[in-house]
């Protein structure tokens, strides 16, 4: 039997996208399928479908007491993306004091 989700139109993929925004904030204690439902406004089935695609593509994981949170990938994309900000901002402000110490 094919586990793919059944569902993969554009219709699916903007409501696997409002499951995933809905995780922000959830990342240790998760949300319930039903909290999910509840707060995208659509039903457990199609919540659920949409949680299988985001699982599938690493972007959601099931807790261990069945609720879902992001992935670690997600945690990770975050983490570098700190880390970049912080490199960029370590050569302005490098920039910023050899500029104003005249040099060249």
């Amino acid at each position: 039997m094919d586990s793919t989700p059944k569902s993969t139109g554009p219709g699916s993929a903007r409501r696997a996208l409002r499951v995933f925004k809905a995780l922000r904030g959830h990342a240790l204690t998760g949300l319930s399928n039903k909290e999910l439902a509840d707060a995208v406004g659509d039903s457990p089935v199609n919540v659920c479908r949409a949680l299988e695609a985001l699982e599938a593509e690493g972007l959601a994981l099931r807790l261990d007491d069945g609720r879902w949170a992001h992935s670690v990938w997600l945690l990770q994309t975050a983490e570098h993306f700190a880390r970049e900000t912080e490199s960029a901002l370590a050569r302005i402000h490098e920039l910023r004091q050899r500029v104003a110490a005249g040099a060249r």
